[in-house]
């Protein structure tokens, strides 16, 4: 297969960046010729991931629109407009400097500018959206892309045009399968027998729901600490950890098997071990919790466009893998109670597993990677 030149456009958030690092990594590795360039905006998340990786990264001025009527918002909102209107020039700009055989898309506003340029110039487009329910700008793009690619069977209904859908899952990085559960454990040093959990709201953390879990790890400790847990607090969460943590008179000095951290950054390690996960529903994560067939206790954001967490959420609820829980009806005891009865039935345990594991796609970026080849060179 010759060589070819790709743009991955993609930004927003680590869920949306994270696909198509991985599918970078492998087209590098089965086609260590083919030039790859990744764009997205210049103050996104995705520059900093995507440069700490090693990827070379250009970026197009693109920004997203807020709703909101006050002064600030509005001020936001008219350099959107500017950007929106200088973007479409900036992404030809770009495909005249770096003349690309296939563009793919992985979801944020910033794919939008160089899909639509793309298009017109009749390069072939592909895009993959990692939630159930397509954001904005998939929905934008769908007219204008050859291919779309979907996480689940089930997003398949969200689309004018079912035919263009491709079911592919959601790339994990390799090095969540590098252990079996049982030397992740040993590696952790928590192959003692009690059970794993493991608990985030995201990487910047969500208040209400830190100081819940604060809760949480009040009562393992006042009943002897029956299980394994590590929390990550998120880099804004963690300040106020410890005032909730004193709240409820948790003393993690004292504790054997509880662990507050910051941020996780041995996440591939800690979810293979681990046997229970409690999380929001971001599409990463969810294509990790399926693809490693991990039970989960799942409340979903509220706060997020299209409330896109609680489809995702209600996908791995429907199958038995997860108890979605919304964050209205959430509490510290709720959480705790139903992590016991999910970690004390085994016969439980393996039916949310086996059921988690039936949504996931362990090989989904070789299915991405077989499917934009073949668009690539058609």
């Amino acid at each position: 297969m010759t060589a070819i030149k790709i743009i991955f456009t993609c930004g927003g958030t680590a869920g949306h960046v994270n696909p198509a690092l991985a599918l970078a990594g492998l087209i590098r590795e089965r086609q260590p010729d083919s030039e790859i360039l990744f764009v997205g905006a210049r103050r996104g998340i995705e520059k900093r991931l995507i440069e700490e990786a090693g990827w070379p990264f250009r970026a197009v001025e693109v920004s997203n629109f807020h709703r909101s009527f006050r002064p600030k918002e509005l001020r936001h909102n008219l350099v959107s407009l500017r950007n929106f209107l200088r973007s479409p020039g900036e992404a030809r700009a770009l495909l005249r400097e770096f003349p690309a055989g296939l563009v793919v898309g992985t979801g944020g506003y910033a794919s939008y500018p160089m899909i639509k340029a793309a298009s017109k110039l009749g390069i072939p487009t592909a895009i993959h959206e990692s939630n159930a329910i397509p954001g904005l700008t998939t929905r934008l793009l769908e007219p204008h892309t050859d291919l779309i690619m979907v996480g689940f069977e089930e997003c398949r209904k969200n689309y004018k045009r079912p035919d263009k859908v491709l079911v592919t899952g959601t790339p994990v990085r390799g090095d969540f399968f590098h252990l079996t559960k049982r030397e992740a454990k040993r590696k952790l040093g928590m192959d003692d027998g009690r059970p794993l959990i493991v608990s985030f709201w995201g990487s910047l953390g969500a208040a209400e729901m830190n100081r819940e879990t604060a809760q949480f790890l009040a009562l393992e400790m006042k009943e002897g600490e029956p299980f394994h847990h590590v929390h990550g607090a998120g880099a804004m969460g963690f300040e106020h950890m410890r005032e909730y943590l004193a709240e409820t008179e948790v003393d993690l000095g004292r504790a054997q098997a509880l662990e507050v951290r910051e941020y996780i950054r041995d996440m591939n390690v800690l979810m293979r071990g681990a046997d229970l996960v409690i999380c929001r529903a971001g599409a990463s994560t969810i294509s990790e919790l399926t693809a490693l067939g991990v039970p989960a206790i799942i409340v979903p954001s509220p706060n997020v466009t299209n409330n896109h967490q609680e489809s995702n959420a209600r996908v791995l609820a429907d199958a038995g893998g997860a108890v979605m829980l919304l964050e209205r009806d959430s509490s510290g005891r709720l959480l705790y109670n139903t992590a016991c009865e999910i970690l004390r039935d085994q016969e439980r345990r393996r039916r949310m597993s086996a059921a988690m594991a039936s949504l996931g796609s362990v090989d989904a970026a070789e299915k991405i990677y077989a499917a934009v080849m073949k668009l690539g060179h058609a």
